[in-house]
């Protein structure tokens, strides 16, 4: 068995016949069109249609990484140094709160004790969030999610037109932090932009990179990250449809739920004050958020 390249579903390929390409749409996989990644902290939303699933009135506190590493070149600035993602965490720990997974956070948030809790999510599934970010992490007793793209495992960030060619988590690598106790939540099939995908794309990226990931980690697989944060209304319900629990995205949005998580992303320029502020812009979203919601159930209720 080739753990270190491939994608999970061949190297599962004895457990279920792989899903075909559809004439619908693009295979999973393939960069869509204008695969160059847009910035992490701008993605790309829609207004939706009708009322998305599972909307609430505020919004956990989740801090979005990609890279923990040491480039030269980050044009789309996804990485942070080690030494500056320790004082992150350092200062998370300071200001009394705990970091943990975006699992974890749901089901504290559930039972009204998150108030002291931060989700830390790391998306694309690099391979140097074992190597870098999970020692860290663990000298403070802190947890996260590492959202990984199925069908990429052992290769590298394919989707990314430029910068630097980072390698991705093996099978292997998967296997063992899931077994550890680390959350793995699936971030689609091959990094593939949701909105706009036909019914059954969306079904075949979302159900199949969960079961796929579900034989990896030998357990479920509860959680959702939409690929360059970008989400419409049939996303969502394709997620909801699909058995996850939750999904992140990045920006507030008419979304914006269980199934639409707003995140706050950091970068190695984060320092103390600039986090302090972002948690703060965060409260004022939800405020915001909340507020429209409040107009706009108003004038439906007007209009009735």
């Amino acid at each position: 068995m080739d753990v270190e390249r491939g994608s999970v579903r061949s190297v599962l390929s004895g457990v279920r016949r792989s899903v075909a390409p559809t004439a619908a749409g693009p295979r999973a996989g393939t960069p869509h069109a204008g695969a160059g990644r847009p910035p992490a902290r701008l993605p790309g939303s829609r207004r939706p249609t009708a009322v998305p699933p599972d909307q609430q009135t505020s919004s956990p506190w989740i801090l979005m990484y990609h890279s923990v590493a040491v480039e030269k070149e980050d044009p789309y600035q996804l990485t942070v140094s080690p030494e500056r993602f320790a004082e992150q965490i350092a200062w998370l720990h300071r200001r009394g709160r705990r970091g943990v997974s975006v699992r974890e956070l749901m089901r504290a948030r559930a039972a009204g004790k998150d108030d002291r809790l931060v989700g830390l999510s790391f998306d694309d599934g690099y391979a140097d969030f074992a190597r870098y970010a999970v020692p860290i992490l663990q000298a403070y007793g802190f947890t996260a999610t590492a959202y990984v793209v199925a069908d990429l495992l052992g290769r590298a960030n394919e989707w990314d037109a430029e910068g630097p060619r980072k390698k991705l988590l093996t099978v292997q690598e998967v296997t063992e932090l899931a077994a550890a106790g680390w959350e793995i939540g699936s971030h689609g099939l091959g990094h593939q932009s949701l909105p706009g995908l036909p019914a059954d794309v969306l079904a075949v990226q979302t159900r199949e990179s969960r079961r796929a990931l579900e034989d990896v980690v030998g357990g479920p697989v509860t959680g959702f990250c939409y690929p360059y944060g970008a989400v419409d209304l049939p996303a969502t319900l394709a997620v909801r449809d699909a058995g996850y629990d939750y999904a992140c995205a990045i920006a507030h949005s008419p979304l914006t739920g269980r199934y639409a998580l707003p995140r706050c992303y950091v970068g190695d320029r984060d320092g103390a004050w600039r986090l302090r502020a972002k948690r703060g812009r965060h409260r004022l979203r939800d405020t915001v958020t909340g507020l429209r919601r409040s107009r706009l159930a108003a004038r439906r209720e007007n209009g009735r």
